[in-house]
């Protein structure tokens, strides 16, 4: 089969992704083997190929928003059936044993493994999963269109939860890439007010188009305080810029995996009951309910394709933010 593989960490300029023929693997007991459909690009995989975070070992085949096939099943595993369409999303597998297991937030085990960052992902013609861990799809959603919702929009669902937003509230998405593009459709189903802090003319766009009530720089003052707020640049010396358009009360979520240093800032910016929150990962429910919700809404994606062997272009544009939307990976 054939995958893009990362064996060095460098930039995305340097095409470090490298098409490479490798022996079709087999599933082992719990294990889907999948043929691979579509698999959506995320900054995160960035973030890996670039080194900014680091998995156990190399190389290693990124990728975690797959869409695909069910094409054999390991032993011990009844759930699923050769043929089915199923979602992987980051979360790998976690210990199950935990506090946090028990809890309901494996995203959070210490044991927890990662899609295509432990384990090898969704860059490729097949792939290896854990079956507990896999997402039955909606089936009115096509592949290409499926694979974004499985970390942009989970992910996405869950810091407007960690953000504690409410129905009708003004929310403030900051950066307005794959993940800000699927979670402001949540908030309109919700009848929240939605401001947009974005530099790319094209992000602005697509903003008002799904319902964006207001647009513009962080520079810029937005129409009122925002009651809640979610960022999606992995800057960190946005925070302090976005506290000071939160309300008292009012809570910032960071959806990153990776920020720059969050500069000294002055305590009259948090004071006031205003709430600062990591967003780490998503828990498995987290996927089941924004998958039935997408469905019920419906969310609609905007996507960019690329064949598998122009990820790295996918990667650069990405970076670039040349898509408007989600890229998405097709075999």
């Amino acid at each position: 089969m054939q995958a893009m593989r990362l064996s060095e960490h460098q930039l995305i300029e340097q095409a470090p992704l490298e098409f490479t023929e490798l022996p079709l693997p087999n599933p082992g007991p719990g294990q889907l083997l999948l043929r691979v459909r579509a698999c959506g690009v995320c900054r995160t995989d960035l973030h890996t190929v670039e080194g900014e975070i680091t998995p156990p070992s190399l190389p290693i085949t990124p990728g975690h928003q797959v869409v695909g096939e069910i094409e054999a099943v390991g032993e011990g595993v009844q759930a699923f059936s050769i043929g089915e369409r199923v979602g992987v999303p980051w979360l790998y597998r976690a210990c199950g044993a935990c506090e946090y297991c028990d809890r309901g937030e494996e995203n959070l085990c210490a044991e927890a493994e990662f899609t295509g960052f432990h384990t090898d992902g969704g860059y490729a013609e097949f792939m290896r999963v854990d079956a507990d861990y896999a997402l039955r799809l909606p089936e009115g959603i096509h592949d290409e269109r499926a694979a974004p919702l499985l970390c942009a929009g989970i992910i996405g669902y869950r810091s407007l939860r960690k953000a504690d937003l409410q129905t009708f509230e003004t929310l403030g998405l900051i950066g307005f890439g794959a993940s800000a593009h699927l979670a402001i459709q949540i908030a309109r189903h919700w009848g929240c007010k939605v401001y947009v802090f974005t530099r790319s003319e094209g992000h602005r766009r697509l903003a008002k188009e799904l319902g964006a009530i207001w647009v513009g720089g962080i520079e810029e003052k937005a129409p009122s305080l925002l009651d809640r707020a979610v960022l999606f640049a992995p800057v960190g010396e946005l925070v302090p810029l976005i506290l000071k358009k939160l309300r008292p009360g009012g809570t910032l979520a960071i959806n990153a995996i990776y920020l720059s240093p969050i500069p000294e800032m002055p305590y009259e910016l948090i004071y006031g009951e205003r709430t600062l929150r990591s967003v780490a990962n998503a828990a498995y429910q987290d996927g089941v309910e924004f998958l039935q919700l997408a469905e019920e809404i419906p969310v609609r994606t905007t996507m960019q394709t690329y064949p598998l062997e122009q990820a790295n272009r996918a990667l650069l544009d990405l970076k670039h933010s040349r898509i408007d939307g989600a890229g998405v990976l097709i075999p």
